[in-house]
């Protein structure tokens, strides 16, 4: 039985997953060096499915690769007939958190479900969305990141899912900090 989960462009699954907000438009790179770290998983269970190139972790899984830490219920690998990777970890909540390349500080988030498209780049988080890089926070029923185009996209209201279905909210939300400016 083979896992997907080390395919490597799963793994730049994680490390889009956690590069992909840019609240105040320039892009975010998590630690570079998690990229080479071993990818632990724990999970209750793991299935892998070869026929259907499929993976499945549920109950209480843990990702950890470096400073990268996912947590969700379940998580789905799945690789197309190309090779790219198409995963969604659902959780009430899934989190992630990764320190920043060069920086003290983290890059964090959470939803009830992220979906990454490994053929386009993008990430997708569903529902009671958040993002948080340093102080600076982003709020949404929808939040997606595009990585081919570095381009992020917050949304709220009735919004649709990848099923079509609609799911209802409120207002997208920022607290973007103040630069600290250059001492003279």
């Amino acid at each position: 039985m083979r896992s997907h989960f080390f395919n490597p462009s799963l793994q730049k699954f994680i490390y889009i997953c956690l590069c992909f907000v840019s609240i105040n438009s320039t892009y975010v790179f998590a630690e570079k060096a998690d990229r080479d770290k071993p990818i632990e998983l724990e999970s209750d269970t793991m299935t892998s499915d070869d026929s259907k190139n499929t993976s499945v972790y549920t109950g209480n899984v843990i990702l950890t690769q470096g400073t990268l830490l996912i947590k969700a219920d379940e998580l789905t690998v799945r690789e197309d007939n190309q090779g790219f990777q198409h995963s969604t970890s659902i959780g009430n909540p899934t989190t992630f958190k990764q320190k920043r390349e060069g920086k003290n500080e983290y890059i964090e988030g959470s939803a009830q479900r992220i979906e990454y498209d490994g053929r386009m780049d993008k990430v997708h988080l569903y529902s009671k969305a958040w993002v948080k890089k340093g102080e600076d926070v982003v709020y949404g029923d929808y939040i997606m990141y595009d990585a081919n185009a570095e381009f992020a996209k917050a949304m709220s209201g009735n919004t649709k899912n990848k099923a079509g279905e609609t799911v209802p909210g409120g207002r997208t939300r920022a607290i973007i900090q103040p630069k600290k400016k250059p001492q003279e």
